[in-house]
């Protein structure tokens, strides 16, 4: 286990090589959320995550004789971007083993700090254990994304940072991502060792929930390989240490589904102009699907990353505004005569909505001879105007999926 000291020695290490990053307040979120909202920006580090906080504690307490064997470690992205930085810095080679499917900004990003990149396996896991093999037969010391004292301890001092400040200090409620469980054990050790009252929940996505199933079961359980838009917290079994920890000082786990986490990513980067990975965004996600139990609290999300690939941003925010009721697809089928299109168009003048996209399924249409389906996205107001839209086109006689 680890203690409120072992941060507080980690900060004293790490804290001229890491941004002190901020917590701000949002009041049109808290709006929504029903709560007093506050936000740690960890994805204003320079590597764009809190990941290089663990990774430098471990990297500095390493010896000469370890440091010139060189490092190696398994990432799908942020911790392998935080040990090749810090690395770099410290004149450590370093090697980091990634799933082939990584996107290239997080390969890129890792080569760019000097590291070796190998890519190797369809998950973290397959990474994670060709990067142990790896580590046998070149000698080198292995930098664990999540198991480790001194990774924990180093993300631990988020937890201090976020004590130590003035819009923080009161926090009632912390929200914390989880995926091997570094961050949250950390964070929970420094938070309730300080003050025990602080509620610490952890939100794991509803496809990867190991930490949740973990501590019901009693210990950690490997589950089966999933896919989420929160890319960094699909762990499929979380460490031995985070369980026990989590097991001893978090006060809950949640889970999130995925048009949950589309929808915070865009509140975020539309309302706050911050721009977070589905992981970063899973916290207030977790506030929005439970309002009841932050209601007129002070609640703090750790904002863990913002390493999201852009095309995949374009995916999110499409999604996140499907889930809004910003936009949507209707499939309406026409009589197939001079002027039918332009009679459905006319009702959606008069509702006022706006016509993103017309598709007509000519080729590809089951619909009767003499008929035509035609599919129109529309830009909306909200759910009720979807209702009042659908409405208004089967009163007209209109056939909608």
């Amino acid at each position: 286990m680890i203690h409120k000291q072992d941060i507080e020695r980690a900060y004293a290490l790490i804290q001229d090589h890491v941004v002190r990053t901020p917590v701000v307040r949002s009041q049109t979120i808290g709006r929504l959320c029903g709560c007093d909202t506050l936000f740690k920006l960890e994805n204003l580090q320079m590597t764009g995550a809190f990941k290089e906080r663990g990774a430098l504690n471990k990297l500095s307490s390493l010896t000469a004789k370890e440091r010139s064997r060189g490092v190696i470690t398994a990432s799908a992205g942020n911790h392998a971007q935080g040990v090749a930085y810090h690395a770099q810095r410290l004149r450590i080679g370093a090697k980091i083993v990634m799933p082939v499917g990584t996107p290239l900004i997080k390969v890129v990003s890792t080569q760019e700090y000097g590291a070796e990149v190998v890519l190797y396996g369809e998950s973290f896991d397959d990474a994670y254990q060709h990067a142990r093999e790896l580590e046998s037969k070149e000698g080198r010391v292995f930098v664990h994304p999540f198991d480790d004292i001194l990774v924990i301890a180093g993300q631990g001092t988020i937890g201090l940072e976020l004590l130590a400040d003035p819009l923080g200090k009161e926090a009632e409620v912390v929200v914390c991502p989880i995926g091997g469980g570094g961050l949250i054990s950390g964070v929970a050790t420094y938070l309730k060792e300080t003050n025990p009252n602080i509620q610490v929940i952890g939100v794991q996505a509803a496809s990867c929930p190991s930490m949740r199933v973990a501590l019901e079961r009693g210990s950690p359980v490997r589950l089966p390989q999933a896919s989420s838009l929160a890319d960094g917290i699909a762990v499929k079994q979380v460490g031995t240490l985070t369980y026990e920890i989590a097991r001893r000082y978090v006060d809950d786990v949640v889970t999130v589904e995925e048009d949950e986490i589309a929808n915070a990513v865009l509140l975020l980067l539309e309302i706050e102009k911050i721009v977070v990975e589905g992981a970063g965004a899973v916290p207030l996600a977790a506030i929005l699907k439970f309002k009841e139990r932050f209601a007129g609290k002070k609640v703090v999300s750790i904002v863990s990353g913002g390493n999201i690939d852009v095309n995949i941003l374009h995916r999110i925010i499409t999604r996140g505004l499907t889930v809004a009721g910003r936009t949507v697809e209707l499939r309406v089928r026409l009589r197939d005569v001079p002027g039918a299109l332009t009679a459905v168009l006319e009702i959606l003048k008069n509702l006022k909505t706006n016509i993103m996209d017309i598709v007509h399924h000519r080729f590809d249409s089951v619909a009767p001879i003499g008929y035509v389906d035609v599919s129109i996205t529309l830009e909306t107001k909200g759910h009720d105007h979807i209702r009042e839209i659908r409405t208004a086109l089967r009163e007209g006689g209109y056939l909608i999926d």
